[in-house]
């Protein structure tokens, strides 16, 4: 097919788009500067300038693709009308074919719970509280539309786990939190793949919590990376980190059996946990 594809560059979807060329796909890579259209020319893509706030522009490029995959993310207070824009584009150019859109949500948007499915009610942490309303707009139109809802992303030395790797000082790391809450984790590789499949698999209307059910604590990550941690007040990590440390002291758990049960995704990275042991390597 030929997708379009949002945030090539970035870690998910740079991991995307080489396992989509893998597959034999044509994927063009919307793009915000020639240096970016070069980085998305050496994963196999072909990259087009453009500016996805311009939903009429967006669809307007869609009209020519098979299928749309979005995963790119604005990182500032810009997020929810980036994806606003996004899903607006995409019902446009989409709305009553069978062209697959696969949009990017997060599993944040459940809030805490032990054994995290997809079909319980989204309790957000203020730092997501705009993804569900997009979601459902996805999930509820005429497009054959799927969300993906990745856990804590690893892999390549990226991520939010080099954030943990990067707080070390002297042998000891300060946790975020007390470290007892749980992360869903998921290695960016696995996850590209599970974009594959629901882009080639799924019949639209559903989403899929992408977690490898390998659910460690935040302790136990600290303890793989220093010889000493050194626990945290909730306040005080809401102090350091602010919206974003709400959504970190989150305690989530799960395993994604939907995308297991329905699209035969398997996961088969190492364990956020084992590589954090051998120092987080950006090879891996």
């Amino acid at each position: 097919m030929k997708i379009l594809l949002t945030g090539s560059t970035g870690l998910i979807g740079s991991a995307v788009t080489a396992a989509l060329v893998a597959q034999g796909h044509q994927v063009t890579a919307v793009v915000r500067s020639q240096q970016s259209s070069l980085k998305a020319s050496d994963l196999g893509a072909t990259g087009v300038i453009g500016d996805l706030f311009d939903a009429p522009w967006l669809a307007s490029e869609l009209r020519t693709h098979d299928g749309l995959v979005h995963t790119a993310a604005g990182g500032d207070e810009r997020d929810a009308a980036l994806n606003d824009s996004v899903v607006t584009a995409a019902l446009d150019a989409f709305g009553g074919t069978d062209k697959p859109f696969v949009h990017t949500g997060g599993i944040w948007t459940y809030g805490s719970g032990d054994a995290i499915v997809e079909t319980q009610e989204p309790h957000a942490p203020t730092i997501t509280s705009w993804r569900p309303a997009g979601e459902q707009r996805v999930l509820t139109s005429d497009v054959k539309g799927s969300v993906v809802q990745p856990g804590i992303v690893y892999g390549r030395g990226a991520g939010i786990p080099a954030m943990l790797a990067g707080g070390v000082d002297g042998g000891t790391l300060t946790l975020i939190g007390s470290g007892e809450q749980h992360w869903t984790t998921v290695h960016v590789d696995d996850l590209a793949d599970l974009y594959v499949r629901v882009l080639t698999g799924a019949p639209g209307g559903r989403a899929y919590i992408a977690a490898s059910g390998d659910n460690p604590t935040v302790r136990e990550l600290g303890e793989a990376l220093a010889p000493t941690v050194e626990p945290e007040s909730d306040d005080a990590t809401l102090e350091r980190l602010g919206a974003f440390g709400e959504a970190l002291l989150l305690d989530q758990q799960a395993t994604g059996e939907r995308a297991r049960s329905e699209l035969g995704w398997t996961p088969t990275r190492p364990t956020l946990v084992e590589l954090l042991a051998k120092g987080y390597p950006a090879d891996a």
